[in-house]
Order: structure tokens, then C-alpha cells, then sequence
């Protein structure tokens, strides 16, 4: 049910659907195709300076001067999405924002990397509407190129997802996960072993 004191985001953020009716629809429209403006510039931008300045401006927060994205990086929509200190984001990677995604200090994602933290109800009939979970990317997670996080997931600390997976279920502190649907695979500690 829609929270008529919150503005859109705050309901997506605090996981309500959001249907086409919601009355603010067309402010989250609206924001979204100001931050596609922003992405643009972004992305055509090689200085590591004025693409933190741009993300900064995407998310409505200071990028600190350790994190370094390589363009071009693709988000629908800034408002919930917070990143760390010392975070690389490789090429071509994408962000579904509304649901909420944080990303903690020391997180490397690979190439590629879709992080979608919005989805559809399976009914065809309200298949419109906004179904969010919110990622959480915890410290010194790595996120292999070409991995898909889904809604509501958690990565642990110190986890690795392998290249290619697709992750619907949170993952432990501390382990080392692949496939699709991505599986344990094994623990990791501080070594790599």
C-alpha cells in the first residue's frame, strides 16, 4: 500500500510496490530522465575528477576522490543508491536503482555487472507496477564480470560472486559463490584458500 506522507522514493526504498497509480508516478518519471541526462555526461567523460563529479550529482551525495568508475556506467535513477570509499566499477556496468542499492568500502565490480534492485509482479494484469529489494553490497565483496545481483540480495563481506552468476539469494560473509542460479561453491578466508 502506498504511503501517501512519503514521497515515491521513500516508498520504494522502504519496499512498497509502487504502482502506475501511485499520485507521484510522474515526478519518479521526471527524475529518472534527469539523471539518464546526467549518465550521458557522464559516460562521455574520461577524467576521473568529473566523472566522480557527475556520479556525485547522479546520486545526491560526494563520491569520495578513492572511488573510480570506469564509463559507461548505466542508472535509472540516483536517489537510493549510496557507494563507498575505495569502490571500483568496471565497464558497462548497470544500476536499477529504486529499490535501493548500497555498496560498502572496498567493493571491486567486474565489467558488465547488472545490479537490479526492482523487478514485476509475475501476474500479467499487474505487471506495471514496481516490485523493490533492496542490494546490499557489503566491504571487500568482489562482483566477477558479468554477474546479475537480483532484488533483496545480500552479498557478504569478503565474498566473491564468480563471473557470470546470477544471484536471487543472500550470500554468507566470507564465501565464494558461481552458477546460475549461483550456488556455495566454497568458503574463502583472508588468503583466497
Amino acid at each position: 500500500m502506498e504511503n501517501l506522507d512519503n514521497s515515491i522514493f521513500d516508498d520504494l526504498r522502504n519496499g512498497e510496490i509502487v504502482t502506475s497509480a501511485h499520485p507521484q508516478i510522474a515526478e519518479l518519471r521526471k527524475s529518472s530522465y534527469a539523471t539518464i541526462q546526467l549518465v550521458q555526461q557522464m559516460n562521455s567523460s574520461e577524467d576521473p575528477f568529473t566523472i566522480n563529479e557527475f556520479l556525485g550529482k547522479i546520486i545526491g551525495e560526494k563520491i569520495d576522490e578513492s572511488v573510480a568508475v570506469f564509463p559507461p556506467l548505466y542508472i535509472n535513477n540516483g536517489k537510493n543508491l549510496s557507494i563507498g570509499k575505495n569502490v571500483f566499477i568496471n565497464f558497462d556496468c548497470t544500476f536499477l536503482t529504486l529499490g535501493g542499492i548500497e555498496i560498502e568500502d572496498n567493493v571491486l565490480i567486474g565489467p558488465k555487472v547488472s545490479l537490479l534492485s526492482e523487478g514485476h509482479p509475475l501476474a500479467a494484469a499487474d505487471r506495471d507496477a514496481l516490485v523493490p529489494g533492496k542490494i546490499h553490497i557489503k566491504k571487500n565483496a568482489w562482483i566477477g564480470a558479468n554477474a546479475m545481483i537480483l532484488p533483496g540480495v545480500t552479498i557478504g563481506e569478503n565474498s566473491v560472486v564468480a563471473a557470470g552468476a546470477v544471484v536471487a539469494k543472500n550470500v554468507d560473509d566470507n564465501t565464494l559463490v558461481g552458477g546460475v542460479p549461483a550456488r556455495f561453491i566454497k568458503q574463502i578466508n583472508a588468503t583466497g584458500k
